[in-house]
C-alpha cells in the first residue's frame, strides 16, 4: 500500500470516528465525572477512552451500539486505572430503607414505566448530583448508566462486564440509597408530599 492510499484510508477512519464516535462525548463526560468525581480525572479519562477507541476503530462492528461500546472502554478504563488507586470498600446499611420509599411517591405524579428517568429529566441540579455522587462506587456506575444514560440491564452487563444478576441487585440497591438520599429534596421541592403526622 502506498503512501497516499494509506493517507486516504486514516482520512476515512477519522471520518467516521469524528461521525460515530465524537457525538457521545457529552454522554462519555457527564458519566466520567459522576465516576470519578474530579473534572481533571473525569477529562482524562474520556480522553484516555477515545484514544483507546480511536486505536482500535477497526475492530468496531459498523453498525453495531457505538455509545455502548465506548462506555464498556471507558467502564474497563476506570476499573482498571482510577479505581486501583482508591481506598477500602463502603459500607452500606440498607435495612432501612423501603423498596419503594421514595419513587413509589414519584409515580402518583404521572404514567411512566421508569419513574427514575421521568424524575432525573424533570431535575437534574446540584442536590441531585450530590445523591448520585454519595454512592458507593459499585451502586454509582451502575445508577448512572440506568437511570441517567438510559441503558438497558443487558447493556449495562455489557459494558460492566457484570451478569444481569448482580446488575438488577446493584441497581435495586442503588436506587434504595438514592431514594434515602433524595427524599428531603422531593419533599423540599414540592415533588411530593411529607406524609402527615399521626
Amino acid at each position: 500500500m502506498d503512501d497516499r492510499s494509506s493517507g486516504v484510508n486514516e482520512q476515512k477512519k477519522k471520518e467516521r470516528f469524528d461521525k460515530e464516535a465524537l457525538v457521545h462525548l457529552d454522554a462519555l463526560y457527564r458519566t466520567a465525572l459522576r465516576m470519578t468525581k474530579n473534572e481533571g480525572d473525569a477529562d482524562d479519562l474520556v480522553q484516555e477512552t477515545y484514544l483507546k477507541a480511536y486505536r482500535f476503530w477497526d475492530k468496531f462492528e459498523e453498525g453495531s451500539n457505538c455509545r455502548a461500546w465506548l462506555f464498556k472502554i471507558m467502564t474497563n478504563i476506570f476499573i482498571n486505572n482510577y479505581r486501583a488507586r482508591s481506598r477500602k470498600p463502603q459500607v452500606v446499611d440498607l435495612e432501612d430503607v423501603d423498596d419503594d420509599f421514595l419513587f413509589g411517591q414519584l409515580s402518583a405524579l404521572g404514567p411512566s414505566d421508569n419513574p427514575e428517568s421521568h424524575f432525573f429529566a424533570k431535575v437534574f441540579d446540584d442536590d441531585v448530583k450530590k445523591a448520585i455522587d454519595n454512592l458507593p462506587e459499585d451502586f454509582r456506575l451502575v445508577v448512572v448508566l440506568s437511570f441517567l444514560e438510559g441503558f438497558s440491564y443487558q447493556e449495562i452487563a455489557d459494558i460492566t462486564g457484570l451478569q444481569i444478576g448482580t446488575v438488577k441487585s446493584r441497581l435495586h440497591r442503588g436506587r434504595k440509597l438514592l431514594q434515602k438520599e433524595l427524599w428531603h429534596y422531593a419533599v423540599k421541592n414540592g415533588f411530593i408530599k411529607e406524609p402527615a403526622q399521626r
